[in-house]
Formats: structure tokens, sequence, C-alpha cells
């Protein structure tokens, strides 16, 4: 192991993600290899020089921005384990705490791509604005959430927190979480009880309870709703971040069951401009190399939705030289798709010749099993919006389709004809369950989540009813100048006479409430059912 240790390897240290068994005999030796499930070997060579044994392999890492984790052989559940911190504190169930230091480490290589949130900590340390908050988090746990949380705590909150998707999380990170005294209930690879106990065990806690809500999808909104509703009492206001999540808190005020006042951070301008358009952007190619090594030069491509993620998604396969096609609901945004230069069609009149479908609405059942059945032999089919109701995945699970496991997060399903299809992350989110995102745009959504949280806290009682609010345009302009600096820009000041020649504050806020920066924004209507993201 001294020796393999010292190998420069791509990936994590080889004793964490390979055990090694060897049997020497009198003229021969047997090396016995058992990856983790997220390696794959591709080849292996041993062969004996004098007193040393090489050892020459190959090995694809296809999986996530949580790559590293999972590396333990023990399969037993986090819910049957024991396990404290270095401290004695046990208020967490996840995957190995031993992979503590780790996670550390990743968190660190966050920080210096969050330039916002490290200033922001930095500024507002010695106030405090949330001082006696007790925050209760429902989000993908990444080393980038991590740096999220971390500030909350600097900032005087509380953290009990859960994941949003059963395939995101980084374990290393969770560890180093809960190693820094955070409560943690996730571990990547949650079964759906799994992911309710988790919430419930962040949210029902003796002595303890929440006055703050931050949610991704609305899980865990939804949850405290059905189980604890009594809660509502104490709690402050609600922050939501996905389209899902905010489109779900729309119903309930339309229905008059929204008991607090909710912040929708989704479509404040420096979420959908630059979360939903630019990561995805990059993220979407990132998520279809890592797990299918697809050549996007000549494929043909439907992209259903082309709201910012969609845009961001179809920009990326055309510059790759993808043939891409679009669905759309809304007029508006088909226009845009039109006028970019994309042909907008119905699914049913492409679904036969395309080579990948990627959805990113929202929405639930938009490619159902009608038009699964319909695809070519090798079609790839993967899901970019928060919701993992997009792709009608339980109406694969029959008998007369087989499932064939390629890697991690990579199934083939196969029908009696001998057609199989490529299905990624089971239908959930591509780039958090088989990729990475970029983290500088991920320190702009949690600025935003952040300031969010402060001005729902410390807002005077009256500012806020109970009912869905965007963050103020002051708070989005003020997230995009902490991220200014970082590439040395520099901002033209309005004159006195330029200010009053517009009527606007010299600092600011420079456009009214309803402009949207070049983009549209659209809300879903008609029934939505709750689902484990």
């Amino acid at each position: 192991p001294s020796v393999l240790d010292s190998l420069p390897l791509p990936s994590a240290p080889m004793p964490a993600r390979w055990r090694f068994e060897m049997q020497q005999c009198s003229s021969e030796a047997s090396l016995n290899i058992a990856p983790s499930a997220q390696a794959d070997l591709l080849y292996l060579s041993v062969s004996f020089q004098r007193r040393y044994i090489l050892i020459t392999f190959l090995c694809a890492v296809p999986s996530t921005a949580a790559s590293y984790t999972d590396s333990s052989d023990d399969e037993t559940s986090p819910r049957d384990k024991q396990q404290k911190n270095s401290k004695g504190n046990g208020d967490f169930c996840i995957k190995n705490i031993k992979q503590a230091d780790f996670g550390r480490r990743e968190i660190e290589i966050a920080e210096q791509e969050m330039p916002a949130l490290m200033a922001l900590r930095k500024r507002a340390q010695g106030e405090k604005p949330l001082a006696g908050a007790k925050v209760v988090g429902c989000t993908h746990i990444t080393a980038q959430t991590a740096v999220l949380m971390e500030t909350l705590s600097a900032l005087g909150a509380q953290c009990r927190w859960a994941a949003c998707n059963i395939y995101s999380t980084q374990n290393e990170v969770a560890a180093a979480l809960a190693e820094g005294g955070f409560s943690v209930f996730a571990w990547k690879g949650e079964s759906e009880d799994d992911f309710w106990w988790c919430i419930d065990r962040c949210v029902n806690v003796e002595g303890w309870q929440p006055n703050m809500i931050l949610d991704d999808g609305g899980d865990l909104t939804h949850w405290i709703y059905k189980k604890y509703p009594n809660m509502f009492k104490k709690i402050k206001g609600i922050v939501e971040e996905s389209v899902t999540g905010v489109h779900r808190l729309y119903q309930l005020s339309k229905a008059g069951k929204l008991c607090v006042p909710a912040m929708n951070v989704n479509d404040s301008v420096t979420k959908q401009k630059f979360d939903n358009l630019y990561c995805c952007r990059e993220s979407i190619l990132d998520g279809l190399k890592r797990t299918t090594d697809v050549m996007f030069g000549g494929k043909q491509v439907v992209v259903c939705g082309y709201g910012e993620v969609g845009k961001g998604c179809c920009a990326a396969l055309k510059a790759m030289g993808s043939i891409v096609y679009v669905t759309e609901i809304d007029p508006i945004c088909a226009l845009q798709a039109c006028m970019d230069g994309f042909r907008l069609v119905k699914l049913n009149e492409v679904i036969r010749q395309v080579d990948i479908v990627i959805t990113c609405t929202g929405n639930k059942n938009v490619v159902v099993r009608e038009y699964l059945d319909r695809m070519k032999n090798g079609c790839i089919v993967c899901n970019m919006g928060h919701s993992n109701t997009e792709i009608d995945v339980a109406s694969l699970r029959t008998p007369e389709l087989t499932w064939e496991r390629v890697r991690s997060q990579v199934d083939h399903v196969i029908w009696p004809d001998g057609k199989r299809i490529v299905l990624l992350a089971e239908g959930r989110l591509l780039n958090l369950s088989c990729s990475t995102v970029p983290t500088f745009v991920l320190s702009i959504t949690a600025t935003t989540q952040a300031l969010a949280l402060i001005e729902l806290y410390n807002a005077p009682e009256g500012r806020y009813k109970q009912d869905v609010y965007l963050l103020p345009k002051k708070m989005d302009e003020y997230v995009a100048s902490l991220h200014l600096p970082t590439f040395d820009a520099h901002l033209t000041e309005l004159s006195d006479e330029q200010a009053k020649y517009l009527g606007l504050n010299k600092n600011g806020p420079f456009k009214p409430n309803y402009y949207r920066y070049g983009s549209t924004s659209t809300h879903l209507s008609g029934d939505t059912l709750w689902h484990p993201a």
C-alpha cells in the first residue's frame, strides 16, 4: 500500500478506492482487485521484475462532483451505524465520518471560488445578523453548500441539514460538516425512505425548533406542512431556490394556505441569469461526457424547455456542433428559441430520430412511456430540471424491460426486441448527480440565499405578509457587485446630472423590478405532485 499510495493517480489515493488481495505461491502470484462502484477497470497487467511486482492498470471514474465518495467497502446503511465526531457529538447521520479530512480540503478549494460568500462572512461576522436563527435546510450537500452553511453559522445561525437529491451528496463533505459540529443527515445513494427519514431527523428533534427554512425543491416545506404544521407558528420565513419549489409556494399562496412569508430566490436575476443559464451551459456537457463519453458533433438533440436552463443547454450543444431542437409551451420562450436559430418542434415529431433527449421544464410527464417506446436504439435520456418527475421512469420498471447497470448513474433499459436506451441518474438532476457544477456560479446563488435569509429574519413585523416575494432589486445588485472584483472589473459611476436625467439613485437600484435582463420567467400551472427530489 505504501508504494501504491505514491503512484501519480488522477483520482483519490489508491487504498481509498481499491482493495488489494495478494496470494503468493511458489512460482506465481494472483492479484484480485475489488473496485468501488464508482470506478470501472478498463485494463490490468501484472508482471514480475526481480523483487518487484509491476501493476499496470487503467480505470475510468465516470461519476460526480462526489467522485471520491462511496469509497468504503462497508455496505451497512448509515442509519444502522453509531458514529461520533472527534468531540463526541453524534447528532448526524452520514456515510463515514473518517472522510472528514478529505471533505475539509474540498471545502477549502470551494472557498477560493466563492468570493462573495467569503466577503459577506467577513463583513457581517461582527454584526451576527442571524444570531438566534435556527435554519433547517434541504439542498444539495456539496462543498459549495458547505461554504454557505459555514457562512450562516459564522453569521450566528444554528443549522440542521438534509439533502434534496438522493444522488448529489458528497459523502466526504457531509463528513467534514459533521466533524465541524453540523447536524447533517445525508449520504449518496439514499433510498426514498431514507430521503424522508433524513428530512424528519432534521425537523423532529427534542429541544430544537426551526424558525427559518432554506429549501430546494419544496420537499422540506411540504414535510413540515404535512407532519408538523404547528411549527409554522415560530417560523419567520421560507427561502426557496428551485422552479418546482417556487411553483408549489405559489400554489399554497393562491389557496390561502401559505402560513409565512416566502422568498422566491429562483426568479431573482442573479439566480436566473447566472446559476440557471451559465451553470447549465457548462455542466450539461460535463455530465454527458462523464457518463457516456458521447461526441456531440453532428448529434441530433431535443431540449424540452427553453427557460434559462434550456437556453444554457442549447447554447452549449450548438457550440459543439450538435443539431438542436427545442420544445416549449410558452410562445415568448418559443420565439426566443426560433430567433436564436433553433427549430421549434413537438416532441413526437422528432422522438424517433434524435440521439439525446434532455428535459429542463420543472414539470411532470414530459417524456412518457409512449415516447420512450419510440426512441431509437442507443438514445440518451437525461434530466436537467430539478424535478425527477419529468421523465416517466416508473413506467420503465415493468417485467418486459430489462435494466442493466453500466456504470454509476448509467443504466441501459432494454426492450424485448433488443433496443436499448441510456438513462442517466434514473431521471434525476444530471449535473449534480453525475458531474460537477462551476463553483463560482454557485457562489452567486448561495450569496443570494444568505441575503434572503438575513432579510426575512430581520424584517420588521408587517413588512412581509403571508405571500411569495422576489428578492429586492438592491440585493440582486449587491450580490453581483461582490463578484466583480474577481474579474478586476470597474463599474462606471453616474454623475449627478445623469442620475437626475434617468430618475435614479446614484447607488441603485438601476433597474425596476419588472426588468428581466433579456429573459422571461414563467411559472407552471396545474396540479403538481410532491416528490422526493
